[in-house]
């Protein structure tokens, strides 16, 4: 079954660029575009994709109140936030809205794809080069909440530390010496005890402790 795709973004040209960069890939499907925040929205809720690429500024409804609407409906899709890093310091606040993930607009065909099969399969792009990177020009500085030794044990917070310095779960379980399946079922339980939706919002929730530096 082939990855349903809906692309957001105020730029024709960028859009054309993605839908011929994705549309190239075996089992990706680009169902259609939108240039507003607005349009997104209704799209999305026409066509069901399982994910969309949203750009961060948009007219009218940015990307992040499109994806703070989209999150909050029965069956939301997967959403991958799209920024052009330095200027868009407002997607910290789309992660923490719902979105899955995200990339830079000059990232490259490669990790396009991949965020978008990573987002479709439940998981989010997380790369040292990108996600540290992200979080740490968007924490704002603040004292260091104290972790709960009760609510993580100490191989969850290996984990949650990994997960911030971008390791995948196959590289996480050779740096611990665990199986794959051991470590989803941390990242199953982490994500259940910070009431995270997903790896990013664990990375966050690491980088906001300065768990991680």
């Amino acid at each position: 079954m082939s990855i349903g795709v809906v692309l957001a973004d105020d730029q024709e040209m960028v859009r054309t660029g993605f839908r011929l960069i994705l549309s190239a890939e075996d089992g990706i499907e680009v169902l259609g575009e939108a240039g507003t925040g607005d349009d997104a929205i209704a799209l999305a809720r026409e066509l069901r994709p399982d994910v969309v690429l949203m750009d961060i500024r948009m007219p009218g409804t940015d990307g992040i109140e499109a994806t703070r609407t989209l999150a909050a409906d029965p069956s939301p899709p997967r959403i991958v936030v799209v920024t052009t890093f330095d200027l868009d310091e407002y997607v910290y606040g789309a992660l923490r809205s719902g979105a899955c993930g995200f990339l830079l607009k000059d990232a490259g065909p490669r990790l396009l794809v991949e965020a978008v099969r990573a987002a479709a399969a439940g998981d989010a792009l997380v790369s040292p080069s990108i996600t540290v990177r992200l979080l740490e020009r968007l924490t704002e500085p603040e004292p260091a909440r104290p972790v709960d030794p009760v609510g993580l044990s100490a191989r969850e917070l290996e984990v949650v530390r990994a997960v911030a310095r971008g390791r995948t779960n196959h590289e996480i379980a050779g740096d611990l010496f665990v199986s794959l399946s051991t470590v989803k079922t941390h990242l199953g339980n982490i994500g259940s005890k910070l009431d995270a939706r997903n790896r990013v919002e664990i990375a966050a929730w690491a980088w906001e402790n300065r768990l991680v530096g």
